[in-house]
């Protein structure tokens, strides 16, 4: 027979060692998002080792989304977001696109978009120009390629995500933007996103380059949501464009009415603010657009 106090001694060891072990699987569980099942056998096979385990998930998911990826490539992704974010003198623009609108607003969805967009902003910063400032337009093709700040191709986040959330995923398009001292960038989403910081999320993105003597960001953000609400297809100048005689049809955004006052111009209220709109883009989840080749690192010189 096995002593009392031995076998109390192999009870409380057991029960140790289960109450470990189940915490060590709700901390996985809870950090990586991953199922029950997977994140019990990554610890078994893991010696729970919960880096080792953590690290185990992921090639099995990037494995999986791989696989997911070649099987769901041909699947139309209809739904998506755009993501926007601003660093001092860079600012990008990206749209991510899916299947559903339910996984659109997933958290691994945002990760994902999270990381194309610190991508391309990186990327943005190393271009180098004298140019007030200089735009750069990335593709699907183009951004699967860059690397992220771990290493990982952005095809292989994308492949992760696949294999997570179990829908195609395409990384459709990004621009990323750059201004020299002197010129103010600003951004803006719509419909207003939740986070208090940078990165935005939403179905609408503006960027703006604005030439002032200070900082007006409430004005720079106000002529985003311009820029978003009015669609304007350039800013204009006065010598050449002329405006059109049905003020409703107007495309170029010094002859809009204000959007925040339409009993404004826009030229009008650059004017009185003593300002210039050197740039802008504007992204729009799902719109149809032409791929412009020749907006591989323009320079607009305001």
């Amino acid at each position: 027979m096995i002593p009392h106090q031995l076998f109390r001694s192999i009870h409380t060891n057991y029960v140790l060692y289960d109450s470990i072990r189940k915490t060590l699987l709700a901390k996985l569980r809870k950090k990586t998002g991953y199922t029950y099942i997977n994140c019990k056998k990554a610890l078994e096979l893991n010696d729970n080792d919960e880096d080792k385990a953590e690290q185990w998930l992921k090639e099995q998911a990037q494995a999986l989304g791989w696989t997911q990826a070649a099987k769901l490539q041909t699947r139309v992704t209809t739904q998506g977001l755009i993501a926007m974010s601003t660093n001092n003198n860079c600012g990008a623009l990206v749209e991510i696109n899916c299947e559903t609108d339910f996984v659109s607003k997933n958290q691994k969805f945002y990760d994902l978009a999270e990381i194309v967009l610190s991508t391309i902003l990186k990327h943005g910063m190393t271009i180098k120009s004298n140019a007030n400032v200089s735009k750069t337009m990335l593709y699907t093709e183009s951004l699967n390629g860059l690397s992220a700040d771990d290493g990982k191709s952005l095809s292989d986040h994308s492949a992760l995500t696949i294999g997570f959330i179990g829908e195609n995923i395409n990384i459709k398009r990004a621009l990323c933007m750059t201004v020299q001292p002197g010129i103010h960038l600003y951004g803006c989403i719509h419909p207003s996103s939740i986070n208090p910081v940078p990165p935005f999320f939403g179905r609408y993105g503006a960027l703006l380059a604005l030439k002032s003597e200070t900082n007006n960001k409430m004005l720079g953000v106000q002529l985003c949501q311009h820029i978003i609400g009015m669609n304007p297809l350039k800013i204009g100048d006065p010598k050449v464009d002329e405006p059109y005689e049905n003020v409703d049809d107007e495309p170029t955004m010094l002859y809009q009415e204000f959007l925040l006052d339409p009993n404004l111009s826009v030229q009008q209220l650059l004017e009185n603010e003593q300002i210039e709109i050197v740039d802008f883009a504007r992204f729009e989840m799902g719109e149809a657009f032409v791929r412009d080749e020749t907006l591989d690192s323009v320079e607009t010189c305001g």
